[in-house]
């Protein structure tokens, strides 16, 4: 089947399906009673050009050294060779018998084997350039390995002149792999890994270095060792994760919290495909290690983990990981028995056997699993608070259903949520949270109570039902409220414990109290390291944050914070056992230097996650809450803490101002820009500059060193009575872009002018006419009439259901002045009736009524004709690159870059995904009705060499194609709504998004 994951294979397939649909096409017509033309000279240039194309295939593989390529590509070039006879034989039949039924069969069969045989002659070829590239990554794999021998200066300069050009060529290829790869999440990956080697190299060479001269100087080099082995164990990881990524050819565009049967049913869908590759793999003594089989074959092992993973029988779980393990052992004995040449041995020959078997009873443990969850009706609670609420909102509008328990776990889980949130916050926000948490658990109680008393549909649980539903969105937002609180006092100071550590790392050995001091400074760091990597936790899950990238990010920088903490406490105590060492204190500011670099991207992810004028605010009311604590120091006349809470005063006003700076950097609205820098300018100007003392801070020095001078207490109050208003001018102006209504309501009608006309009553109305019809009545200025035309999809329905997914999400909003949810619309309804094409008989009269389409003919037991599906298909990639263009229009007139930035991330796949629909779809079409005999002219009937196998793999393919390209295109119109409350007000472009049902009546 077609691959697409490379922008060369995707162009040079475009061409070619487009010439095997008109075939398909003419072939259809032909099955009409239309004669056939004559095909001769355009199937004598496909001739010339697939004669060519072989020629070229085997002069690569009598050049490669490649096994797996010399393996993997004559069968395809067999075929593509054997499509283009059948075209020659159908082309002399056909002008011989402009009519004839097995010249059509021969004409579709080679079509068909055109486009595929093209297919797989790429994707040997491509995997062939890939293996080169995962060579070089292997190759510096194992100058990592081999880092544990370097124990001398001189090692050190031969290994890094050995590993830096290795490294160089593995970087430039990635690089240009990356640029080639069509996928975006996979070009992501690729360029993450590759920053994080080119990041780590320094350090680890510096680390190797530190090993060294510890090692030289006579001292224990057990710290030392255990930073080095650690810096060598993280970029093999990343080297591993670009091999991986390397070798990706598909990628599901699936929310993240995307439903457990529906992930189950594409990776069961996965296994069944790869199966026969994987046996097929086993079977063959001689087959080669990390051939198209053996990939086959771990893939199985991947799906069959997902599976796993998603199963709500434990039991189920443990068995399908304890089988994938055992099978993963025996691959590994029997390629390790291939690789001596020893894959015919008995011993080869029984495992490859017994692992056939394993992979049996494997498939059958994933099937039972699949059908004992769905048996089940237990779904997962989403991963996130704002899923959670929603899972119970639906829930509690209708608390008689059975839900299997799913929408009250997903209520005790925020009531859990914010108990655990409340644990780290301040009073009196933790009593508030705290009595919010147990209200809403009361509630909760009550409510389930009465459902288990068959009482879910009563009055009484209905009225509790509305009011936990009212409980449990404060809940969230007073969640929502305290993660913020949270964020604006954990990261305040990111670096000052950081500072603390490294200042004791150095002080000279015999100070008195130095072990303590060093002890007391590092547990300082790695707590408040630790702090600042949950609370970012905390906000990716319970922040209210939409963007699923952002999310993500926090999750992984926090990872990277926590996995790194402990490495720079060891660099430090590497310091601290030897001061004088110049390579200990150079790795250690190494160290340093990647974690604030972490820290600071994690800080500025957060900022990214919470509302920027909440967060303000926040530290606005911390800084009143650091003022009173200074008065009462005052009183109490104690310098030390008058200093301590006019830092944090200061502190929080350089938060606000970095708050500031991020949000006019991110804007393009000038007018907006000039009031959030003329706001900062303003508050940094109370904070003061480097070359000269803040106000605050000097009237908060002044009174420190004589807290009884009312004059130096008056001094400073003036002085941090500005500094408060300045934050609170930086608060109104980064608030100001909140976005405006472009169709405000009108005003009210002024009730004075109001008055009864002089003309008397109106004129009464005729009486009703039983022989007359009433008038229609005026359109509405919605579509809803259109949408009453969407079918509802069945369980069997993928394609539809994908497409259904679109239409709901679309249609919260009108179409009316609003170009890309007419766009979205029309797109799920042809992704609707590209649905019932594919397999399903349908009327479609509504919905080629709705897209303004002729009607067309049904194929008696099929969906459609392929000529209908292959133009539907056209038209979906089509309006795929409508909705990219209307889109990028849209962020062209966006002021703020993130969003932006996400709105075009989303869209620019769309058009990727929309060619490759087509191609798939002129696949497809090659195959509709090709299981039935065809009639021969003497009565016979001439039956299809093409496998169920075949069609079922091509329907595959189209279906998650047809998901990834609406949930791609969902991903745009939420993106696009975001963006727009942020469009330039004199650029004259106007969308309008008018919720047609608002979330509060629904």
């Amino acid at each position: 089947m077609p691959v697409f994951h490379t922008k060369t294979i995707e162009s040079i397939l475009e061409p070619v399906a487009q010439q095997v649909s008109r075939l398909v096409i003419l072939h259809e017509e032909a099955e009409d009673g239309n004669a056939m033309p004559d095909l001769a000279r355009p199937v004598q240039t496909v001739k010339l050009a697939v004669d060519n194309l072989v020629k070229v295939g085997y002069d690569t593989i009598n050049s490669s050294e490649d096994q797996i390529l010399k393996q993997d590509m004559p069968p395809a070039l067999n075929r593509v060779e054997e499509a283009s006879l059948l075209l020659l034989q159908a082309s002399e039949m056909l002008r011989a018998d402009p009519f004839s039924a097995p010249a059509r069969k021969k004409l579709i069969e080679g079509s068909r084997g055109i486009l595929q045989g093209t297919s797989s002659l790429l994707l040997a070829f491509d995997e062939s350039e890939v293996r080169k590239i995962i060579r070089v990554c292997k190759n510096v794999l194992e100058y990592l390995a081999i880092t544990e021998v370097v124990e001398r200066m001189e090692d050190l300069v031969t290994y890094v002149r050995n590993l830096t050009p290795v490294l160089t060529r593995m970087t430039k290829e990635v690089d240009a792999r990356e640029k080639e790869l069509t996928h975006q999440v996979h070009r992501e990956m690729l360029v993450r890994s590759l920053e994080q080697v080119k990041n780590l190299t320094p350090v680890l060479i510096s680390g190797i270095k530190t090993f060294i001269t510890v090692k030289d100087s006579g001292k224990n080099p057990q710290d030392t060792q255990a930073n080095r082995d650690y810096l060598v164990r993280k970029m093999s990881d990343e080297i591993h994760e670009i091999i991986r990524v390397l070798q990706l050819t598909t990628y599901d565009e699936e929310e993240w919290d995307a439903d457990d049967i529906t992930v189950m049913k594409k990776a069961q869908s996965g296994i069944e495909q790869k199966m026969k590759q994987a046996t097929d793999w086993l079977q063959d003594p001689a087959a080669l290690i990390g051939s198209l089989g053996d990939k086959a074959l771990h893939q199985v092992l991947d799906d069959a983990r997902k599976i796993a993973e998603r199963c709500t029988n434990p039991a189920d779980r443990d068995q399908i990981l304890k089988t994938v393990g055992d099978i993963e052992s025996m691959v590994d004995a029997l390629c390790e028995l291939r690789q001596l040449g020893k894959g015919d041995s008995p011993q080869a020959m029984s495992l490859a056997r017994e692992i056939q078997k394993k992979l049996g009873d494997l498939q059958n443990m994933t099937n039972v699993a699949i059908a004992n969850t769905e048996r089940s009706g237990i779904r997962r609670p989403a991963p996130t608070v704002d899923g959670k609420v929603e899972q119970a909102r639906t829930w509690l509008a209708n608390p008689g259903m059975d839900d299997k328990g799913l929408g009250e776990q997903a209520t005790r889980l925020v009531v859990s949520e914010g108990r655990k949130i409340a644990n780290s916050c301040p009073e009196p926000m933790r009593k508030e949270l705290l009595r919010l948490c147990d209200e809403t658990e009361i509630l909760t109680n009550q409510l389930a109570d009465l459902i288990r008393n068959g009482q879910g549909n009563s009055p009484q649980a209905r009225a509790i039902a509305n009011h936990l539903s009212e409980k449990l969105f404060q809940l969230k937002n007073k969640i929502k409220e305290a993660l913020i609180n949270q964020v604006a006092e954990d990261f305040i100071d990111i670096s000052t414990p950081l500072k603390h550590l490294s200042e004791a790392s150095i002080v000279p050995i015999g100070t008195p109290g130095r072990d303590q001091n060093f002890a007391e400074k590092s547990q300082n760091f790695e707590g408040h390291a630790n702090k600042l990597a949950d609370t970012a936790k905390m906000v990716a899950t319970a922040g209210g944050c939409r963007n699923k990238k952002t999310v993500e990010e926090i999750f992984k920088t926090s990872a990277q914070v926590d996995d790194l903490t402990p490495q720079v406490t060891t660099a430090a105590k590497i310091v601290f056992q030897d001061p004088g060492n110049q390579a200990a204190q150079e790795h250690f500011d190494l160290m340093k230097k990647r974690w604030m670099d972490n820290m600071e991207r994690l800080r500025g992810l957060v900022d990214e996650a919470v509302d920027s004028s909440a967060l303000i605010k926040a530290e606005e009311e911390g800084i009143m809450r650091d003022t009173e604590r200074v008065e009462d120091a005052i009183q109490m006349k104690d310098p030390p803490r008058i200093g301590a809470h006019a830092s944090n005063i200061a502190r929080r006003a350089n938060r606000v101002l970095q708050v500031a700076q991020q949000e006019a950097e991110n804007s393009e609205d000038p007018k907006y820009v000039d009031h959030v820098n003329q706001a900062a300018s303003n508050l940094r100007a109370n904070l003061g500059v480097v070359e000269s003392i803040a106000p605050m801070v000097q009237g908060a020095k002044g009174v420190s060193m004589n807290p009884a001078d009312t004059n130096a207490q008056q001094n400073w109050r003036k002085a941090n009575q500005t500094l408060i208003d300045a934050v609170r001018d930086v608060r109104g102006a980064v608030t100001v872009d909140a976005g405006v209504d472009q169709f405000p309501p009108p005003p009210p009608p002024d009730l004075s002018e109001l008055k009864i006309s002089d003309g008397g009553a109106p004129p009464r109305p005729p009486l009703p006419n039983d022989n007359a019809t009433p008038p229609r009545p005026p359109p509405p200025e919605t579509d809803d009439e259109d949408e009453a035309a969407f079918p509802t999809p069945q369980a069997n329905q993928p394609i539809m259901m994908a497409a259904h997914a679109l239409h709901m999400e679309a249609k919260q909003w009108s179409s009316k002045d609003n170009d890309i949810i007419a766009a979205a619309k029309k797109m799920a309804l042809l992704m609707a009736k590209l649905s019932q094409l594919v397999r399903i008989p349908f009327d479609f009269k509504g919905l080629n009524s709705v897209l303004g389409l002729k009607e067309s003919p049904v194929l008696g037991g099929e969906g459609g004709s392929k000529k209908d599906l292959i133009a539907t298909a056209k038209s979906i990639a089509e309006s795929s690159e409508e909705v990219t263009r209307l889109a990028k229009k849209l962020a062209a007139e966006c002021t703020d870059k993130q969003m932006r930035k996400n709105l075009l991330q989303v869209c620019e796949r769309i058009p990727t995904i929309g060619t490759q629909l087509k191609i798939l779809s002129t696949v497809k079409a090659t195959m509709l009705g090709a299981q039935e005999p065809i009639p021969a002219p003497d009565g016979s009937e001439i039956e299809c060499e093409s496998s169920s196998k075949e069609d079922q793999e091509a329907t595959e393919m189209l279906v998650g194609n047809a998901q990834n390209l609406m949930q791609a295109v969902k991903e745009t119109v939420r993106a696009a709504e975001a963006a727009s409350i942020k469009i330039r007000v004199d650029s004259g472009y106007t969308i309008r998004w008018l919720r047609r049902r608002p979330w509060y009546t629904s």
